[in-house]
């Protein structure tokens, strides 16, 4: 089984940072705990890329965008053959449409 090398976007490790540091205001621990399952889930991405699902939004999909549910947080990214990048990592109940269409003029 080919493994698929897992890399960051620069946006993805900042929405990681702020998660993170939010998060420990409240609880350390917590904060610690999910960046370690979202590194478990994540990882799991080298074998299996195709396990995230598939967004609903028509553009994201046309760019081949999966999505990755770890606890609340949606992790988006995109898996070629040998590589999966991870672009941005956000709040479930978040409106993440703008994330992506007004950076690239949609919408």
């Amino acid at each position: 089984m080919r493994k698929h090398r897992i890399t960051y976007q620069p946006l993805a490790q900042k929405d990681l940072i702020d998660i993170f540091d939010y998060l420990k205001i409240d609880s350390p621990i917590a904060a610690a705990k999910l960046l370690d399952q979202m590194d478990k889930a994540i990882a799991r991405l080298n074998l299996f890329p195709s396990r995230g699902i598939r967004p609903r939004d028509s553009w994201l999909k046309s760019k081949g965008y999966r999505i990755l549910i770890v606890g609340d947080y949606l992790v988006f990214y995109v898996a070629s053959t040998t590589r999966v990048q991870i672009r941005r990592v956000i709040h479930g109940k978040r409106d993440y449409s703008f994330l992506f269409h007004n950076r690239h003029g949609h919408r």
